[in-house]
């Protein structure tokens, strides 16, 4: 349970003003389908982050379990200092948009996803608790627990969060994962 709660809290509050959750919202205002962009980002966010948490989970099985704990602290550091950089959405996607908005959000949430700080986040959660399932339904909750809203209200504009404070919150947050690494 800890690990769907960690998960879901950490990639929620991680997807706050980023690029997916910009794009999220340039396809609400593109496309009047909410329930076809919302399937389209629930399915594509389900399909890379299992693949990030198998990852996660493959990769520390060839670690020492002491190498293993300090790599996974380190990288919750460089996340936290990642979150610090707002991301931008690149303009080119819109040659996807003929695809409907299905199809669109699928493959441009998939592609923007890849690199990310929530997909990487999830390789370390996964690495971290190992327990796929459950970090996958968690990162995939958070996801949805941030982009869900964006779409059904596709006039809503991420310039009116305080996007300062929640990338500070986030990065407090990624570095206390990464002491708590250290420390249990």
């Amino acid at each position: 349970m800890e690990a769907l709660l960690a998960s879901t809290l950490t990639v929620a509050i991680a997807e706050i003003g980023d690029k997916t959750q910009l794009l999220a919202l340039i396809l609400a205002a593109r496309f009047k389908n909410k329930t076809a962009i919302i399937l389209g980002i629930l399915l594509s966010t389900l399909a890379n982050h299992f693949a990030a948490a198998w990852f996660g989970q493959w990769a520390i099985d060839w670690l020492s379990p002491a190498i293993a704990t300090y790599l996974v602290a380190f990288s919750f550091f460089a996340i936290a200092l990642w979150v610090l950089v707002p991301d931008k959405v690149d303009a080119e996607e819109s040659r996807f948009y003929q695809m409907g908005p299905f199809l669109a959000t699928f493959i441009l949430f998939f592609l923007a996803e890849m690199g990310d700080k929530t997909q990487v986040a999830t390789v370390i959660l996964s690495a971290k608790y190992d327990a796929l399932a459950m970090v996958v339904a968690g990162t995939t909750l958070g996801m949805m627990i941030a982009n869900v809203p964006v779409v059904i209200a596709g006039h809503f504009s991420a310039d009116k969060l305080p996007l300062t404070w929640i990338h500070r919150g986030c990065a407090l947050l990624f570095f206390l994962l990464g002491v708590a690494t250290l420390i249990w």
